[in-house]
């Protein structure tokens, strides 16, 4: 079996898929399953999102011999963050980096793998289950925007996983944070900066101002920060005119995080103020945190998995967002569990060929657990 999860991996790898531009691997991905005599479609989000592909469904009727249990979805994302050069997979001492100076992208397609690979051993070997459901979603690492422009009615299973978690196989996410980002723009006036720059008012010096009374970073356990973006002016012999910057703020305390976002708004609009200047902020929910209790349903479905396959469950939260948050908000249990991978969105990223197999192992033991609940 190694080989053939490792092929594939690389070969998913090798397919450079920034946000909206999923479509290749998507169709490679839509093949595999279609050569196992699979059925999948593909929905309209593409063109609502301004992507290449839309979300793909593939779903495996039950075959447990009328049987119980409970049907499940998994899901993984298409893209990944953009490279900065080529993707070049290489095996070394046992775990598969990339030698093109870029992302691997096992950021998602190391979870995409270990679904289409559990695919291929349910079908060969007639395994019994009570329903799966592959999900495989576009432009998730800017805004889970697949995952949103999907009709969750689709979804004959009630409780699904992603596998979208960097850190080693066993850890159980419990819980991720709600994320508002802000859109801050700064409107001064233009002015020759040689001969009249009396009469200029400076957005510039007024963001400038701005981000630095911000508290940026970690605030404490459940907060973060950042400002990830900047921008402003148009030469630099003019007094500029504009500036805006772009705020990510995440919390697992939705109190905290309205204070934070509060806070943010008034030293922008003080900065405003002594600068002279006006100033616009635009505020949106990214996504919606949650949390689960370690006797909830699908977490001890979960330990069970991964206990049947060698691991002991570890839990933990997560800073981070995935499709995962946005099931949850509409109503249906997602559980993000850790697949192994490393140094995520970095020219170190990497995978251990031993962690590409195990996920496969996990996914059979959560299909088998599901059969038995």
């Amino acid at each position: 079996m190694a080989p053939d999860v490792v092929a594939l991996f690389t070969e998913l790898a090798a397919i450079a898929s920034p946000p909206g531009a999923e479509r290749p691997v998507a169709d490679r991905v839509r093949a595999y399953l279609e050569q196992l005599g699979l059925v999948v479609t593909e929905d309209d989000a593409g063109a609502r999102i301004d992507a290449s592909a839309g979300n793909l469904l593939c779903k495996l009727p039950p075959a447990n011999g009328g049987g119980g249990g409970v049907p499940i979805f998994l899901c993984a994302h298409l893209d990944t963050v953009p490279p900065q050069a080529a993707i070049e997979p290489v095996i070394e001492d046992g775990v598969v980096r990339n030698a093109g100076g870029t992302i691997l992208g096992a950021d998602n397609k190391a979870a995409v793998v270990a679904m289409l690979e559990g695919a291929r051993r349910i079908v060969a070997e007639g395994r019994p289950h009570a329903g799966i459901e592959l999900l495989f979603t576009p432009k998730e690492e800017v805004g889970l925007l697949g995952a949103k422009a999907f009709d969750h009615t689709r979804l004959d299973a009630r409780l699904g996983f992603v596998y979208d978690q960097a850190a080693p196989i066993g850890e159980i996410i419990l819980g991720a944070p709600t994320s508002r980002s802000l859109d801050v723009r700064f409107h001064g006036r233009p002015a020759h900066a040689g001969m009249v720059p009396e009469e200029g008012r400076s957005a510039i010096a007024a963001a400038a101002r701005a981000v630095a009374d911000l508290r940026l970073g970690r605030l404490d356990e459940e907060t973060t920060a950042n400002v990830g973006l900047i921008s402003g002016g148009t030469a630099r012999n003019i007094v500029p005119e504009w500036c805006s910057f772009l705020v990510d703020t995440r919390s697992h305390d939705e109190r905290k995080l309205a204070d934070l976002v509060q806070e943010i708004v008034d030293a922008c609009t003080f900065a405003a103020g002594v600068a002279e200047c006006e100033v616009e902020t635009k505020i949106e929910e990214s996504y919606r945190g949650y949390r689960f209790g370690r006797d909830d349903a699908i977490v001890r479905l979960a330990a069970l998995a991964l206990e049947r396959s060698g691991f002991t469950p570890t839990y933990a939260l997560t800073g981070g967002g995935a499709d995962a948050n946005v099931f949850n908000e509409r109503g249906i249990p997602c559980l993000n569990l850790a697949n192994g991978m490393a140094e995520i969105h970095t020219s170190d990223e990497h995978i251990a060929v031993a962690d590409l197999e195990r996920m496969v192992d996990v996914t059979l033991a959560l299909v088998d657990a599901a059969r038995d609940a």
